[in-house]
This record gives structure tokens, sequence and C-alpha cells, in this order.
């Protein structure tokens, strides 16, 4: 009888400590650990060359000859076209005598004048007759002005048919050949010259954000990258890297009251012309130095119905808390929580899904916080 009844006791307490242990969840954490990083934003946009000038003709007439050869490096000033000078330089010849003329006609009223000033002295001729050679040489004087102007001008037309590049750079197709009619007043450009050493990119970003970062960087959390303001990473139309970096160059001082956004121009060096106008391109803005970032695996950051975000926490008491953080900046697959959470906490990461607040947890898995690489690394907008 005495070994049965002791046979009876040990399976009860066999079967309530099988109980106990059950009721514990197994959990693998995250030890947070503050990381150094940096944070990038991708933006997408066109290029743009740095200075574009359209080829126009100031004058009309027929174009003899095409001068450069279409996709050439020209230079400011070089001749691009050749327009038939033939009556330009009949009017400048014509507006040439004319001065000449009008020059001679000035010279005798001035000898004339000389003249008459020795003879009014002695009564030789009368006064009026002084003053009206004073008067006509006044009048050549005049005219001699205005022949000279007339004559600039017939000469700067004269000029204008031989057509020069407005800037240095890269001149694309013609959009005449020889033997066509152009006229001072079209809108068609003869040729486009673009400046492609260097390249615009302009993007934009929602105010929002941009009113994010500077309270940022006031509050000390974020420091520039670098010393020459914002660096920016090329992303191809093909996915590989562009391997000049850019620079933010400025951001418009106005916010679009339409979209709620603002422009940011980034100047990307262009050395062996790889970059075309018009290409589509990603950039990747360095907005600044985390010191201190906490970094979350986001499959390990729950939402609420009204979108707070809260992790799982498991206490050095051996039970599990649900904390509320914020979390609302992504960095590769993680999450970057910048309140809610402090160095050495334990984010649980596995077996999160039948915890309970409270609960008690043991575990199984520890991790430490490493930032991911810079390659994996995902960027905000």
């Amino acid at each position: 009888m005495l070994l049965l009844l002791a046979l009876g006791g040990c399976g009860k307490h066999q079967a309530g400590g099988a109980g106990d242990a059950a009721s514990v969840t197994e959990v693998g954490v995250l030890v947070m650990t503050p990381q150094k990083i940096v944070e990038r934003t991708e933006l997408s946009g066109r290029l743009s060359a740095l200075n574009v000038a359209d080829v126009r003709p100031q004058i009309s007439g027929i174009v003899q000859k095409r001068l450069f050869t279409e996709g050439a490096e020209v230079t400011a000033g070089q001749p691009l076209y050749q327009i038939d000078p033939a009556m330009y330089q009949a009017t400048y010849d014509q507006a040439r005598g004319v001065l000449a003329k009008a020059e001679a006609t000035l010279s005798d009223a001035k000898a004339k004048s000389s003249r008459f000033a020795e003879l009014v002295k002695i009564n030789g001729v009368s006064k009026q007759d002084y003053d009206d050679a004073i008067a006509v040489v006044n009048e050549d004087q005049a005219d001699v002005l205005a022949d000279r102007a007339s004559l600039e001008s017939a000469r700067i037309n004269l000029g204008y048919t031989r057509i020069t590049s407005p800037i240095s750079g890269q001149i694309g197709v013609s959009s005449v050949t020889a033997g066509a009619l152009v006229t001072a007043e079209q809108t068609t450009a003869l040729a486009t010259v673009q400046t492609i050493d260097r390249m615009y990119l302009d993007v934009t970003r929602p105010s929002v954000d941009w009113l994010r970062l500077r309270k940022e960087f006031n509050a000390g959390r974020l420091k520039q990258a670098g010393n020459q303001g914002a660096t920016v990473h090329i992303v191809m139309e093909d996915g590989s890297d562009y391997p000049q970096p850019g620079t933010l160059a400025f951001s418009d001082i106005t916010v679009d009251q339409t979209t709620g956004s603002v422009i940011l121009r980034v100047v990307v060096p262009n050395p062996e012309h790889e970059l075309l106008p018009g290409m589509f391109v990603r950039a990747e803005l360095e907005e600044g130095v985390d010191e201190q970032a906490m970094l979350v695996p986001q499959l390990a950051v729950t939402r609420t119905a009204d979108g707070r975000a809260t992790v799982w926490v498991a206490g050095h008491d051996g039970k599990a808390y649900e904390a509320p953080v914020q979390a609302d900046t992504a960095y590769g697959d993680r999450w970057i929580v910048s309140q809610g959470l402090k160095a050495g906490d334990r984010v649980v990461i596995s077996g999160a899904s039948q915890l309970q607040d409270g609960a008690p947890v043991k575990v199984t898995d520890t991790q430490a916080s490493n930032a991911p690489a810079a390659s994996s690394a995902a960027v905000h907008s």
C-alpha cells in the first residue's frame, strides 16, 4: 500500500512539471546595439545638359553649306553654317559708299565754314551766310553718324551669314541641308549644342521629408556626409552603378503648391560622355550619418490598425513585453527605430506569434545587432 501511494505521488509531480514547461515560449532575440549608418534616399529623374543652346539664323537667306559633322565636338565661335552672303555684301558695300560720300560732303562744309569765319570778321560775308554754313556742317555731321550706323548694321548682317556656335559642346543633328531657305523669325532650330562634361539631374522630394531632415540635422542626430555637401550615387537604367559620384548643388526655395514637393538639383561629372541628356537614372542621396541608429528587422515590427508600431521585448526577468516604438524609416531589410528602444534591449525576432504580454519566455537564440551592408541597404523616400 505504501509503495503504491509513493508511485502515485511521483506521477502527479512529473505531470505538473511537464505542464509548467509547456507554458514557457521559446524565442530568438536580437540584442540592440547602436549602429553607425549613412541614411540615403532613392530618387529618380532624367538628366539634362549643363548648357543648352539652340542654333537659329538671325537673318534670312539660302544655306550654302554645313560646316560641321553631326555629333562632333564644337567650340564657341566655330562656324556651323554659311548663308549666301551676296545680297548682304552688296548692302554693306552700298552703306560704305554712302558713308564715304557723307564724309566728303562734311569735309567740304567744314572748309566753307572756315573760310566764312575769316570773311565775316572783315564783313566779306554776312553774319547770316556764316550761320547758314555752320548749320550745314552740323547737318552733315549728323548724316555721317547715321551713315556710320547703317554701315555697322550692314556689317553685322553680313557677319550673320556665317552662323557660329554660341557655346562649346557636342552638336546634334542638323535640321537643314545646303539649299534650304532659313528665316530670322523661324522657331525650328538648325541644330542644338549641349555641354555634357557635367550633367544636371533635377529630382523632387516631399517638403515634409525636407523638414524632417532639417530637424534631425539641428538636433545633432544626423551629420552632413562630407565637407562638400551631400554625395549622390547614380544608378543607370540597366541597374549598374555609375562610377562618378554626384553632388547636391542646391534645393529650390519654393514648395510646389500642387505636389507639395521641393526640387533638388544634382551635378554629375560626365568626363567620358557616358551620360546623355534625357537619360532616366536613379539617384541615391546621402542625407547624413546617424551615429546611434537602432536597427530592427522589419519582420519583428508589427503595426496596429491605426499605424502604430510595436515590438516584443524579452525582459531580463524572463517575461515578454510589447513595447511601442517609432519606426518610420526603412534601412535595407530593417527599420530605424528612433524611439522606444535602448541599448541592451532584447527584441524578439522568432517565436513572437505565440506571445502574450507578461508571458514567460525562454531565450534559445541570441543574435547581435549589426548594420546591413551598404550594397543591400534599401533607401527611403
